[in-house]
């Protein structure tokens, strides 16, 4: 068995590294071997970035392994590598698994945890995964087409899933993070991949604001809430040293929610109070 002669490490690693390559059979020592001087090279330099990209350039979804495609298989059920890259744009990336029609991966969002619905009224697995993406189950739905909105602002339809090389990437100015040997990684380069584009701050999602916007008064054109926040710390008697109440304001580490709303309401009677004493007038002096 191929546990006998590696070590744990490796071990964990070997599922993430071979993929689905195997056929749900373990790799003989010598096959796992053959696998890793054949395919990793291969994987090294001709890695696919696949994203879920809005019209206005961001990647509101970085596809992974796990990530389903339309014809509900995993990415990683797809070829995902290439000894030499297509030169026909777009890409394509069939699915493996037998029967199934997919002619290439194709990134669908949830509605929660639920598939989105076509205008037809029925939901994106009841399609065809063929070219077409025709109803299963009414005829009068032509293909399918979606009005869900993204959390960008914009409709599914309006987005593309985009299969790119590392430079094609990197000509955009988009993070590729490091060569890594594991199979269908897509479009994860760090932890930041996992969230969504409009929360990702690096620079394939809104990138990280400047410290100039970040240390910028408060406008007319910013949120209320923020802008009430600003106006009640300015004028907060706290406030003489800094940033001292809005430090204040942070949640601590080792504070529960009771410990954090209790410290939070004996600073605002401590505030009350001060307020109170610096608007009332001099007492007057005792009689002899």
């Amino acid at each position: 068995m191929i546990t006998e002669y590696i070590c744990g490490f490796e071990l964990v690693q070997i599922p993430r590294i071979v993929g689905e390559d195997d056929g749900g059979k373990l790799f003989t020592p010598e096959e796992y071997e053959e696998y890793k001087k054949r395919v990793l090279p291969m994987r090294l330099q001709n890695r696919l970035f696949v994203s879920w990209r809005s019209p206005t350039g961001m990647d509101c979804k970085l596809v992974g392994p796990e990530t389903l495609c339309f014809c509900t298989h995993r990415y990683k059920q797809h070829k995902t590598d290439f000894e030499t890259i297509p030169q026909q744009r777009p890409i394509s990336l069939p699915c493996r698994v037998s029967g199934c029609g997919c002619r290439a991966y194709l990134y669908v969002p949830l509605n929660g945890a639920q598939p989105i619905r076509c205008r037809c009224k029925h939901f994106a697995d009841q399609h065809s995964a063929a070219p077409g993406f025709l109803c299963n189950a009414c005829s009068k739905c032509s293909g399918f087409h979606s009005c869900f909105t993204c959390a960008c602002g914009q409709p599914a339809y309006a987005h593309d899933t985009v299969v790119e090389t590392k430079q094609e990437r990197l000509a955009q100015g988009k993070p590729v993070g490091q060569d890594v040997p594991y199979a269908a990684m897509g479009g994860l380069t760090g932890f930041s991949s996992l969230a969504e584009g409009y929360m990702r701050l690096d620079d394939s999602g809104i990138g990280a604001p400047s410290i100039e916007l970040l240390d910028s008064p408060a406008t007319a054109m910013d949120h209320p809430f923020l802008k009430a926040f600003q106006t009640s710390s300015s004028s907060s008697p706290l406030t003489d040293v800094g940033t001292s109440s809005q430090v204040s304001s942070l949640k601590r580490p080792e504070e529960d929610d009771m410990a954090f709303f209790e410290r939070r309401y004996q600073e605002r009677i401590k505030m009350e109070k001060v307020a109170k004493q610096k608007g009332k007038a001099p007492s007057s002096t005792k009689p002899s």
